[in-house]
């Protein structure tokens, strides 16, 4: 189910980031202590009364170009705007109505968006007076909030989901692979999308940014059904599209929540930078099934090191996504392009695989017979039961006698040892830790 988008906009020192960190909560816990993922971060999801909604700090999203404070707003606000479908607009109730509070009110207003008026920084009740004069912005009641102390967040967490809309989701069935192509503008994505399709349905340039929005194309190949999710890298509206990098990560990001397989596509001829280590990190903290696509390959130098040493190179820049294969073609010439749709399938495959708790509690026994936990103060970790919750992606609950002595690398080790037992290639596996209960 695609999830609406919520984005914190205003001028900078409201504190949109401390909102932004105190509405995904605890969320990204599971996934800050994976090696190489990157760590700055404007996208994040949160969940309110049963209602989940993906949130973007534009605080986060850097421009380029002049350091001009009004304009960098207007920029950043114009961003959020085309993404949200609900927008919190963010003041400082220390520094009242601000020039840049209303320039930014006025682009608001023209968007035609659900708008939330949050006043941060009101840490006592002797400030509540204060935010009286938000009023003038137009847009209802203020909600007075204090990122610092946590105030108010339940308030404005009320407001934003009493107007969320209702996303359907995709009228496809079961047995349709949804893939979508995520990557940096000018990776090949669309020339992609038409090398499978074998026609020109998505317009092709060499400048970066012409795919004009994400385009569901569907298809069938040897019996098996498929939706290309092509998403668009940029939007061509003047030069921050072209210049905020971060901006393609909030265009992947619907498509990602669509998709049962992403392909993440890397330029080939230009390698690897940490725009694609940012887009490859939110495909797997959605628990994404993902193959590299390393495209262009046809204009890469090489000799018979070449792919092994460029295969290196993803894994030692992607050390969090050590199960998702790789695939070197080329759009262009479609050489090799016969290799992605089937490693496609079997990653599908992977990603709803469900394993029976027998089998999984014998691979787990064996494990722990070859190699037991390590003592913790003079306490070792107990290993009751294992059982597969959850499939899209492969979700295990381990059940023990403290979860505080699983440690890290323990648990990875688990997850290695059921890999190599069923597979799960291109798959991310998560794995929670549960106290048994003495009942059970």
């Amino acid at each position: 189910m695609a999830r609406p988008v919520v984005a914190i906009v205003g001028r900078p020192n409201v504190g949109k980031s401390t909102i932004f960190n105190r509405l995904i909560g605890d969320r990204l816990a599971i996934v800050e202590d994976k090696p190489g993922i990157t760590r700055d971060r404007i996208y994040g999801v949160s969940e309110w009364n049963g209602k989940a909604f993906s949130v973007i700090d534009t605080g986060g999203i850097e421009i380029d170009g002049d350091d001009v404070i009004l304009k960098s707003i207007r920029m950043q606000a114009e961003l959020a705007i085309e993404e949200a479908d609900v927008i919190v607009f963010m003041c400082d109730a220390k520094s009242g109505v601000t020039q840049s509070d209303e320039e930014v009110a006025q682009i608001l207003f023209r968007s035609g968006k659900p708008i939330v008026l949050a006043v941060n920084k009101v840490d006592n009740l002797s400030r509540h007076d204060e935010i009286y004069e938000f009023y003038s912005l137009g847009f209802g009641d203020p909600i007075a909030i204090s990122g610092s102390h946590g105030t108010g967040i339940g308030d404005l967490l009320d407001a934003i989901v009493d107007i969320l809309p209702d996303l359907s989701d995709d009228d496809y069935d079961e047995d349709v692979i949804r893939v979508a192509l995520i990557g940096r503008p000018n990776v090949g994505k669309s020339s992609l999308v038409n090398a499978i399709l074998g026609e020109e349905r998505v317009i092709v340039s060499d400048i970066a940014g012409t795919t004009r929005d994400a385009i569901d194309t569907p298809f069938e190949k040897d019996g098996q059904r498929y939706v290309l999710i092509d998403t668009a890298g940029m939007r061509k509206r003047g030069k921050v599209y072209e210049t905020t990098e971060k901006y393609s990560v909030m265009r992947a990001m619907r498509a990602i929540e669509r998709a049962d397989v992403v392909l993440i596509v890397i330029n080939g001829e230009e390698g690897i930078i940490d725009q694609d280590k940012h887009i490859a990190g939110y495909a797997y903290e959605a628990g994404k099934a993902s193959i590299f696509v390393v495209n262009k390959w046809d204009v890469v130098e090489k000799d018979d090191k070449t792919m092994h040493q460029f295969e290196k190179k993803i894994r030692d820049h992607f050390l969090f996504m050590t199960y998702a294969p790789i695939v070197f073609l080329s759009a262009k010439t479609k050489s090799r392009l016969h290799k992605l749709l089937p490693v496609v399938q079997h990653v599908a495959q992977q990603h709803s695989l469900r394993v029976q708790t027998h089998l999984l509690n014998d691979v787990v026994s064996d494990a722990v017979a070859i190699n037991p936990p390590p003592t913790d103060k003079g306490r070792r970790l107990r290993i009751n039961y294992v059982t597969q919750v959850a499939v899209k992606p492969p979700t295990m609950v381990v059940f023990v006698n403290d979860p505080e002595l699983m440690h890290f690398s323990y648990e990875r080790y688990l997850e290695n040892k059921i890999r190599g037992a069923f597979d799960f290639e291109g798959t991310p596996i998560r794995i929670f830790t549960r106290r048994k209960s003495d009942e059970s």
